[in-house]
């Protein structure tokens, strides 16, 4: 594989758009929660659907409450109970007694999303126990894309459609083939700003549902993994409990230099997303509620996805009455306390820039408006320098490559000067979108930041030093 080759393939505007955002959250919420289940088996009796104090704009204020920018709703589950009045289905909320049949969940969460400045996504499970033309082919597909443009056309813009790979049997053990290109197409039709998830060509699957992310994350990636969650034979088709444990989506190593030395094959921009949820289940279930993860785990979860050259997808599952649980609020509410640091002008500390070549100008980076540094060709040992006149104690350093011009960095090196003498602080491989290397306070008046191993020579857009109390 020839190296320059990998380094010309780069994000399109509606993946960059959609890196950006960093960090939304996942509602599951339907029947499931009613029954208090994770899986529901379709056909379930209607009149258990009535949630007394469903409030969506709860929901998309604790989301925003935790720093997410937007959420993705599960309109329909595995089950075929569809949280909005589709008209190709007697299986919706139309037929239960919440709010006499005349309510929209979907209508609610995209109006909440709205009103609060965040962005709003769907999630359509491909597989539906309850339609009857499950497993005869064109004539399911045709029912599904009727209700996937329901979906994108009556709930103004969609950021992300996220479709999961679940295809169980049908009535006498038929098998559905999704015809998968037919809904990218229809995304594309209606919706072209959005990416389209897990088996679809824009987001890839990190490869579990426990949040465990890789130490090195690229976004350039063989081809052949944007088909990987599609193929039947991996999907999930029981709940054993099982699958939310198990590594698909890959190996450990994806697309490094060893990785593609000997692969010939087509190259994608294929970037990845953390989904998990902040409790055990999907849905809510009342013996979870001492089982929430703390802010600090999300935290942790936070740094290692968004600063890890991915997203973070966070669940959060609202309770039959329809509300985000206290337990579950406190601990977001903690993880944005946190978060604001990372995030805030007034955390940065401020410094004097140095680079090695390229730029002798004094200008900040910024990935927002394009600014960036690049070393000349003839730099062989690229680097930036940040002075102090004062020593300054930090924990922490953002970084953050060009991405809009690939990917390149495959290692970093930090060192920090402490009594007249240089030191390493923290070293790294990847960097990519966002990298958040975290590390024992010191005390500097100086961090030189290395590249001693690239594809081609560095694009970097940020650099934040900060200290986190």
């Amino acid at each position: 594989m020839d190296i320059n080759y990998a380094v010309s393939i780069k994000p399109s505007e509606r993946q960059l758009a959609w890196q950006k955002m960093e960090f939304y959250g996942f509602i599951h919420f339907g029947m499931n929660t009613m029954t208090d289940r994770e899986w529901g088996l379709g056909y379930e009796d209607l009149s258990l659907f009535n949630p007394q104090h469903l409030d969506c704009r709860q929901w998309v204020q604790a989301m925003k409450a935790a720093g997410m920018r937007g959420a993705i709703l599960t309109c329909k589950h595995h089950d075929g109970f569809c949280l909005w009045p589709s008209k190709y289905s007697k299986h919706t909320v139309a037929q239960t007694p919440w709010q006499n049949g005349h309510g929209d969940v979907v209508k609610e969460m995209s109006e909440a999303c709205c009103e609060e400045g965040l962005k709003f996504g769907i999630y359509l499970s491909p597989w539906d126990r309850t339609e009857a033309s499950y497993g005869e082919g064109k004539a399911y597909d045709d029912f599904y894309v009727r209700q996937l443009e329901e979906l994108l056309t009556g709930y103004g813009d969609i950021f992300e459609v996220w479709f999961d790979g679940a295809n169980g049997e049908g009535a006498d053990g038929k098998k559905q083939v999704y015809d998968w290109e037919r809904y990218y197409d229809t995304i594309r039709k209606h919706q072209p700003e959005a990416v389209i998830a897990v088996c679809g060509p824009d987001v890839r699957w990190i490869g579990n549902e426990a949040g465990q992310t890789r130490a090195e994350e690229w976004s350039v990636v063989p081809s052949a993994l944007r088909d990987v969650e599609k193929v039947a034979e991996k999907s999930q088709k029981v709940d054993d409990g099982k699958f939310s444990r198990k590594l698909t989506s890959g190996e450990e190593n994806l697309g490094s230099r060893e990785v593609l030395a000997e692969y010939e094959g087509e190259l994608v921009w294929y970037p990845a997303e953390v989904n998990t949820s902040i409790r055990p289940g999907w849905f809510y279930h009342q013996n979870e509620d001492s089982k929430v993860r703390t802010g600090d785990e999300l935290f942790e979860l936070y740094c290692c996805s968004v600063g890890g050259n991915g997203t973070f997808l966070l669940n959060l599952p609202p309770t039959p009455e329809g509300m985000i649980a206290p337990e579950d609020i406190r601990e977001l509410e903690l993880l944005g306390n946190r978060l604001k640091n990372l995030r805030s002008n007034d955390e940065v500390i401020a410094a004097e820039v140095e680079f090695s070549s390229g730029r002798t100008d004094k200008a900040a980076l910024d990935d927002e408006k394009d600014i960036y540094w690049q070393p000349t060709a003839d730099d062989n040992r690229p680097q930036i320098t940040l002075h102090w006149r004062k020593p300054v104690s930090c924990n922490i350093i953002i970084l953050k490559e060009y991405i809009a011009d690939s990917q390149r960095i495959e290692k970093c090196q930090i060192y920090y000067r402490t009594d007249g003498r240089r030191k390493m602080l923290v070293e790294c491989g990847t960097i990519g979108y966002k990298r958040i290397l975290r590390f024992d306070r010191v005390e500097t008046g100086e961090i030189t930041i290395t590249f001693p191993e690239y594809r081609i020579y560095p694009t970097i857009s940020g650099v934040q030093v900060i200290n986190e109390e």
